[in-house]
């Protein structure tokens, strides 16, 4: 069982690149002006990436003190922290929506990617993510259509 004071997947790697990215920033920052002044124009971004810097230190410590999990190597497991299957596939569910807008409208779009999006998320059953959304396409219909009277984008599928 993983506690707190387990390092996640890949979390030593995103304290090691926060820290680089700090220490880019800071000397970025005092090629501006250097120490010419303290009113001169790069004294703020260099207090700005020094504190960054201190604190990418800070925290690429504290990480470092954490116990490594088992896996922490595999590749596998860092994609699988970042990107699970759940994420993975509502971005498929997304990207499709996108490109459904254009051939079958978007109402016709809205509600599909909706009563899907609610059966694999919500995991109610069919009848009730049909219920939920015909009662949220209608309402989005009703407020938009009728209300504002927006144009809503009918598709190619139906001209």
């Amino acid at each position: 069982m993983k506690t707190p004071s387990d390092r996640r997947p890949g979390e030593w790697l995103l304290a090691v690149v926060l820290l680089a990215f700090s220490l880019v920033a800071l000397r970025e920052a005092y090629a501006i002006s250097g120490f010419a002044g303290l009113t001169t124009g790069g004294v703020m971004p260099m207090v700005a990436s020094a504190i960054m810097t201190v604190s990418g230190i800070a925290i690429l410590r504290d990480v470092l003190r954490r116990r490594a999990p088992g896996g922490e190597a595999s590749f596998g497991a860092l994609r699988d922290f970042l990107l699970p299957t759940r994420l993975l596939l509502f971005s498929v569910l997304l990207l499709l929506y996108a490109l459904a807008i254009p051939r079958i409208g978007f109402m016709a779009a809205s509600g599909g990617f909706l009563f899907l999006s609610i059966l694999y998320l919500w995991r109610r059953g069919v009848v009730w993510s049909i219920a939920v959304s015909l009662i949220a396409i209608l309402a989005v219909y009703v407020l938009f259509r009728l209300i504002f009277q927006v144009v809503l984008p009918t598709g190619s599928f139906w001209s």
